[in-house]
């Protein structure tokens, strides 16, 4: 899918030092509110830059940081990254995507888009730090999209999302493959018990079938169209109802 003129992608720095790509509704539709977009451990790829057009299809002003930014990688398609992105993943850290995460919800603020009409949606290490996110800030929704380290760490200073979920100030969507190489159904099961122990409503939906980046439409080889569909459909109704009709 590729941006629609009425709403291009622009690359912005927002709250003065994050680069970030911002996607707008078309100026004749009003704006449901603002959404923080984490990116996959590939980066700001065209497939990432196209769920921001989705967003903005459906009315909701988007800004995706470019979380790689202090190793140099502000760019926009990142040519091959799928073989790097796993070292290149643990070169983040938590200082770092809270500075990142805050600049955009700052921006949105600025906007006129406070918590309570912000999401934050992160996919792959971006849905690990969704959920962080919903820890920090009392958002008006998270939706994690297979985010790791649910037992095991990703980086320091960001606990295993076990630890994590009881602490949710959010309401907050988990959506996994049950297939996954990377996140078994154990952890699966675990994190949905850890959640829903949280003072927010919590719903995790796992897809049998269905593998890591499964909603990943740019790799047909682990795209499952099925559970992308009904994934993205959830996704929105969980918007809806937490934020747009705060």
């Amino acid at each position: 899918m590729t941006l629609k003129p009425e709403h291009p992608g622009v690359v912005a720095t927002v709250g003065g030092t994050t680069p970030a790509t911002v996607v707008a509704p078309r100026t004749d539709e009003p704006i449901r509110g603002g959404v923080i977009l984490l990116q996959d451990a590939r980066g700001i790829t065209p497939y990432l830059v196209s769920v921001c057009a989705r967003l903005a299809d459906a009315g909701w002003l988007t800004v995706a940081p470019h979380l790689y930014h202090r190793d140099g990688i502000i760019e926009v398609d990142p040519a091959g990254s799928w073989s790097s992105a796993p070292q290149q993943m643990g070169t983040l850290t938590a200082a770092g995507i809270t500075t990142d995460v805050d600049a955009g919800l700052a921006h949105l603020a600025d906007a006129g888009f406070g918590l309570e009409r912000t999401a934050v949606i992160g996919f792959c290490m971006g849905g690990t730090a969704a959920l962080f996110t919903a820890t920090r800030h009392a958002v008006g929704a998270a939706v994690s999209f297979y985010g790791g380290g649910v037992n095991t760490p990703y980086w320091d200073g960001v606990p295993p999302l076990v630890e994590l979920a009881p602490a949710l100030r959010a309401p907050w969507l988990g959506l996994y493959g049950e297939e996954d190489v990377l996140i078994s159904v154990d952890e699966i099961n675990a994190l949905r018990a850890a959640a829903g122990t949280a003072a927010a409503p919590t719903e995790l939906i796992s897809y049998p079938g269905a593998g890591h980046a499964f909603h990943s439409d740019d790799r047909a080889e682990i795209h499952r169209p099925a559970a992308a569909e009904d994934a993205w459909n959830r996704t929105l109704a969980w918007l809806h109802t937490h934020v747009a009709s705060a």
